[in-house]
């Protein structure tokens, strides 16, 4: 009899495929269509040849991107739903996305001061100062993370960045708040491969954490005192899912803003596909999750062509619905 292990590989390699296939399909959707001969002609110089230009330097990192910051939220989000045993649990509930907002707008807004880094860096250290205070909070009177603590600590910083956000925009002009209420809606208009090389080490170090937590998760799904009787340390895991779905959050956000419902939608798209085991959940949902953004990202250049649409709208409108539906139904 195959085991629901084997049975889920099928599922993983078909959501790759579909990673793969994505990336590789929305540079050739636009406005302005694009010959595949052309492409890719070894025949034509790379400076006369317009449709590899905008193949390669206009689309292509956007769509490696979109790819990029979608895993990382659909992983994150299965991180935290499975360390805070909550099925709503979503890589913003803690806080981070909202710091990294708050850091993104001191940034945009008195950017003459913050010269290192730019918006990126800016963003990222909001990111780690929400997860430096709310681990604080979590970790103070207890020997190891309070799951309780850590959502209401996570909830209630949410709401004082927020009051935070919409002071900074009162202090801005017009100009400037314009640009930060895109970056807040979730915008993946990169021109170049910077942003993603910046946040690449960053993704890959939650991503090994992320290897390695697939086992401990699965036990503590029975609780932690359960998973301390067969052998997981249960402070050891709570710690690395919280920093390691923490920094992959940050590192997300830092390329595309707070692009929202993704860690809510993929995990439990996937987990109707393959089941609740973490081994199969969280390679899937990065896969799947990646060629998801990068059709939303697709969608939101073309629905309104020549206009282009931040991408946290698609996401939204779709995400929206689905995240009701949960609520209602508790699956």
């Amino acid at each position: 009899m195959t085991s629901p292990l084997r049975r889920g590989v099928p599922v993983v390699i078909a959501c790759f495929v579909a990673m793969v296939g994505a990336v590789f399909a929305a540079p050739f959707i636009g406005s302005t269509s694009l010959a595949f001969a052309r492409v890719f002609s070894t025949s034509i110089p790379f400076g006369d040849n317009v449709d590899a230009q905008i193949f390669f330097v206009a689309r292509l990192p956007r769509a490696v991107a979109a790819a990029l910051v979608g895993g990382t939220l659909a992983a994150a989000g299965v991180v935290f739903q499975g360390l805070l045993r909550n099925p709503l649990a979503t890589p913003y509930t803690l806080g981070v996305s909202a710091g990294a907002s708050l850091g993104a707008m001191v940034a945009i807004t008195f950017g003459a001061g913050w010269a290192v880094g730019g918006i990126a860096s800016a963003s990222l250290a909001g990111a780690f100062l929400a997860v430096l205070i709310v681990y604080a909070l979590a970790a103070a009177r207890h020997r190891g993370l309070s799951t309780t603590v850590l959502l209401l600590a996570g909830v209630t910083l949410n709401a004082f960045f927020s009051a935070l956000i919409l002071f900074v925009q009162y202090l801005s002009d017009f100009s400037q708040t314009f640009r930060a209420l895109r970056w807040l809606m979730g915008d993946l208009d990169v021109a170049s491969y910077s942003a993603i090389l910046y946040a690449l080490p960053l993704v890959a170090i939650a991503f090994a954490a992320f290897a390695w937590l697939a086992r401990p998760l699965n036990l503590m799904s029975a609780g932690s005192d359960a998973a301390g009787t067969r052998g997981v340390h249960v402070d050891r895991v709570q710690r690395v899912a919280f920093f390691s779905a923490s920094l992959a959050t940050g590192a997300a956000v830092s390329v595309g803003g707070p692009i929202g419902f993704v860690g809510i939608i993929v995990p439990h798209l996937i987990r109707l596909l393959v089941g609740a085991d973490h081994r199969l959940v969280l390679p899937a949902s990065i896969f799947f999750g990646a060629a998801f953004l990068v059709m939303c990202d697709a969608a939101a250049r073309t629905v309104l062509a020549p206009i282009e649409l931040p991408v946290g709208i698609i996401t939204a409108v779709i995400g929206g619905p689905f995240f009701l539906w949960l609520l209602i139904t508790r699956r």
